[in-house]
């Protein structure tokens, strides 16, 4: 398989534009796009906030690890774009740069503040969405830094970064 053939996988934190650049990726390659969190929630038939909340998050990462397998078990010629959370499971790690072509999307506090208010999908952000989203990001600042390449969305449209992206998988 070449490289222009292989799985896009985009990781970062909530509201850094996986699904989003990852629709625009699918559509420019011709790629099947891949939400992570919309796959869990199919082969779990609940929602993501209902799995934390009758089943807790070790068991929502649980089932986040198997669909990431059996997402990235594919040939190729998939966006997959993750959960916030899904870098994790170091054994997610793995599977992902062995799957693809991992790319960090990175944005600032404000930005990811600005893109997730008032949505009420995101069970992390109970309470002080504000005070949560610098907590986490404080927690996994670390934990993207194994993806192939890192792109800040901070200040870019969507279909700029795209671009970027493209910029270095058809290298």
């Amino acid at each position: 398989m070449n490289q222009t053939e292989q799985n896009i996988i985009l990781i970062g934190m909530m509201g850094t534009g996986k699904t989003t650049i990852g629709q625009i990726l699918a559509k420019e390659l011709g790629f099947a796009l891949v939400d992570l969190d919309a796959a869990i929630v199919a082969e779990q038939g609940m929602t993501i906030p209902e799995m934390f909340e009758l089943r807790g998050e070790a068991y929502f990462r649980q089932a986040e690890t198997a669909v990431l397998r059996k997402v990235l078990a594919s040939d190729g010629g998939q966006v997959v774009a993750t959960g916030g959370g899904a870098v994790l499971e170091p054994l997610n790690c793995e599977i992902m740069l062995s799957g693809g072509i991992v790319f960090a999307l990175t944005a600032d506090a404000e930005t990811i503040i600005d893109r997730v208010r008032g949505d009420s999908n995101r069970p992390l952000l109970a309470g002080n969405a504000e005070e949560r989203i610098r907590i986490i990001m404080d927690e996994r600042k670390d934990a993207y830094r194994f993806a192939h390449y890192t792109v800040d969305t901070s200040r870019m449209g969507p279909e700029k970064i795209a671009s970027q992206i493209l910029m270095h998988y058809r290298v």
